[in-house]
């Protein structure tokens, strides 16, 4: 592993600077994803914050099947590779079944498990044997006391590099509702915590074939779970959201993540010199 990115297993943890895992949905094509690479590494560098480059090469669990799915594999992984090579930037990628984890474990740094497919034990154990660091998204149907299982799945094969990722909880139809319990929750099991800001403001099937979304609540999701003092803020990106080919309703708009990635930097700064206290 780069020496730069030794941040991923050593660096990382809820008591930290905060971290960004930034990037789109589902990947376009190379040249837009290298485009929105080279904006994120300048943000990066201008805020001083670690970054992690995201995309899905599959978006396998859409709600259609005449859905965008992104690029697939092979191509997918190729791209990543010209991100890494050219930007110096680490990747995180979601994988949705057991047989893809090492090949993927090739170019990705971090290996993302779907909120849907938490719970998968092959899939889990095929993600920890690769050594890579395993962000795990908690269910929308998951407890978050439940999360502990799960690290146990993956640390079951030696490997202890595991994240945890809150992204709301299903309420009702087609909305996700953030419960602020849980991240002191899931904290206890002594892994860093992140917050997926746009998935969280996700109103799944909502537009019929396609998720809805309310991107003017991201900063409020985001905002809400730094002062528990988390580890790292999960967002998806796009120059123009209204274009996207998945997830633009809850994407942020690449023109107003400056402002709003000064904004958390500085609120994870203050929050981390003020620990929440305690009432026993």
């Amino acid at each position: 592993m780069n020496q730069k990115h030794l941040w991923l297993e050593k660096m990382s943890g809820n008591e930290k600077p905060l971290f960004f895992i930034l990037g789109p949905c589902a990947l376009q094509d190379e040249a837009h994803t290298l485009m929105l690479a080279q904006e994120l590494k300048k943000l990066s560098e201008q805020l001083s914050f670690n970054l992690i480059f995201k995309g899905s090469f599959d978006k396998a669990n859409r709600i259609s099947a005449k859905s965008y799915r992104s690029v697939g594999m092979d191509e997918g992984l190729r791209i990543f590779e010209k991100v890494k090579a050219e930007f110096d930037l680490p990747v995180v990628t979601d994988i949705h079944e057991a047989w893809q984890a090492a090949h993927v474990a090739d170019v990705a740094n971090v290996l993302q498990v779907p909120a849907f497919l938490c719970r998968q034990t092959d899939l889990l154990l095929a993600a920890g044997k690769t050594g890579r660091t395993v962000f795990i998204k908690k269910g929308q149907f998951v407890r978050p006391e439940k999360m502990g299982s799960l690290v146990d799945k993956v640390a079951s094969t030696g490997n202890e590099q595991v994240w945890l990722g809150e992204r709301g909880f299903t309420m009702g139809y087609e909305d996700l509702v953030v419960d602020p319990r849980n991240f002191p929750i899931m904290k206890r099991f002594g892994k860093p915590v992140v917050i997926d800001a746009t998935h969280s403001v996700q109103r799944p099937g909502q537009l019929g074939d396609s998720s809805g979304g309310d991107r003017h609540f991201v900063p409020t999701i985001a905002a809400a779970a730094i002062v528990q003092g988390i580890a790292g803020i999960f967002m998806e990106v796009h120059e123009e959201p209204e274009k996207a080919l998945c997830d633009g309703p809850n994407s942020v708009r690449l023109s107003q993540l400056p402002a709003l990635l000064r904004y958390l930097v500085d609120l994870d700064a203050w929050a981390k010199q003020r620990p929440v206290p305690e009432c026993p």
